[in-house]
């Protein structure tokens, strides 16, 4: 069986859900002057298009555990789109995001920039991309996001695109499976940002909504060392469970915790801290969390590690937003291809048709068959491996999948839904 047959037999397997159910300079190539007619509109008998893409992902500061999965991703796609020669050549210019204390992606952003990217996925971080969208709308760039889940980017530029679902959908699920392991009342620690408000807001309304009582809730800004305050307000007031949407921060506060006496396997994880913990220090057995994206195939994950270790990495251990990063480098290649361009606005203009936002188009699940569609003059619907990708009118993926993973006794996790 080929990797097309797998992967469509895969898919086959996703159940797609929405939000209330759990689931590189731009150079434009003027086009050659000959143009056939392939039953949908005069298209260029040849095409033969250059993309500088840049990535700015996380490889230092408090997402880097993110960092390798999401480049791999990228990385992994780029290297398809180019052995696919279907007129479309990626040039690809990495820059480490860094987080909001070391500000790596100030230097990154003017790198990218000089490079003359005109598209980009990343960045990780909603808060990192709060203060580079502007700058780079302004300057042309296409952005994608495989990971800002922030409800604040619904349709927040004509030039940003996520293919990650907003915190509201993750919330829900989250806020939904506390209640559903019988408990009534619940303790929240959360970041002061974008990211971290939006997913509290979203679990306290959920899980209350399920005739719950959120007992206790506190924030603290990244950057922050000390934790000692929030962990005291939350262990006062005893709660059956306690959620805590964070990044790193985790492996400080989880400890304390249950320094504290809180009850580490009944403690409720977020993608931003949804990890294999094994030198913790403390137990979280029973304690379970959530991220996005379907389940990945064997094959998928095997060759992020071949392209991501053959430039002398580590393995990859954590494949959150991998698909994400995969999909968003595949969607943006389609959309020059399908514009017959090279330039940001170019591409945000038929990001949706090629996800099949515009309700037509023939399926397709890898590049080099979703190209070969659009030069035959068709429309493709791309599938890919985090899901449909359908984009709707406010640039997001129309639904998504979301994973329930529980923690065994060392400290790893495990999907079970």
């Amino acid at each position: 069986m080929n990797r097309t047959q797998t992967r469509t037999k895969w898919l086959a397997g996703i159940a797609l859900v929405g939000a209330s159910a759990l689931v590189i300079t731009g150079c434009s190539t003027p086009a050659p002057e000959a143009t056939e007619d392939t039953g949908g509109g005069d298209r260029p008998a040849e095409v033969d298009l250059t993309l500088q893409l840049g990535s700015l992902l996380p490889s230092t500061g408090s997402l880097s555990f993110l960092g390798a999965p999401m480049e791999a991703g990228v990385q992994l796609a780029v290297s398809e789109i180019n052995e696919a020669a279907a007129g479309i050549t990626v040039e690809l210019t990495s820059e480490d995001e860094g987080d909001l204390d070391n500000k790596a992606y100030e230097t990154s952003i003017t790198n990218l920039q000089s490079a003359g990217v005109t598209a980009m996925v990343g960045a990780a971080s909603s808060s990192v991309t709060k203060l580079i969208l502007d700058g780079n709308a302004g300057s042309g760039i296409f952005t994608v996001s495989p990971s800002n889940t922030s409800a604040d980017f619904t349709g927040i530029n004509p030039l940003y695109f996520r293919t990650a679902p907003s915190d509201n959908l993750q919330g829900e699920v989250l806020g939904n499976q506390i209640a559903e392991d019988g408990h009534k009342t619940l303790g929240i620690i959360y970041q002061n940002d974008p990211y971290g408000t939006g997913l509290f807001e979203a679990i306290k309304s959920t899980f209350e909504g399920t005739g719950g009582e959120v007992v206790a809730e506190a924030s603290y800004n990244q950057g922050d060392g000390q934790f000692n305050a929030q962990v005291q307000t939350i262990a006062a007031a005893n709660p059956d469970a306690v959620a805590i949407v964070s990044y790193d921060q985790f492996a400080t506060i989880a400890p304390l915790l249950g320094n504290a006496g809180v009850d580490t396997g009944a403690l409720y994880l977020v993608d931003g801290n949804l990890k294999d913990w094994p030198d913790l220090g403390v137990s979280l057995e029973g304690s379970k969390g959530t991220r996005a994206g379907a389940e990945l195939p064997d094959d998928f994950i095997d060759q992020l590690n071949e392209v991501w270790t053959a430039e002398g990495n580590e393995p990859i251990d954590a494949l959150t937003y991998s698909a994400e990063a995969y999909d968003a480098t595949i969607l943006i290649a389609l959309a020059a291809l399908q514009a017959v361009s090279v330039e940001g606005e170019d591409i945000a203009g038929a990001m949706q048709e090629v996800s099949g936002g515009s309700g037509e188009g023939e399926k397709c699940t890898s590049f080099a068959d979703c190209a070969e569609i659009i030069n035959g003059g068709g429309t493709a619907d791309y599938d890919g491996y985090s899901g449909e990708v359908t984009f709707n009118d406010d640039n997001d993926p129309a639904g998504a999948a979301i994973g329930v993973y529980e923690f065994d006794a060392d400290n790893v996790q495990t999907r079970i839904k």
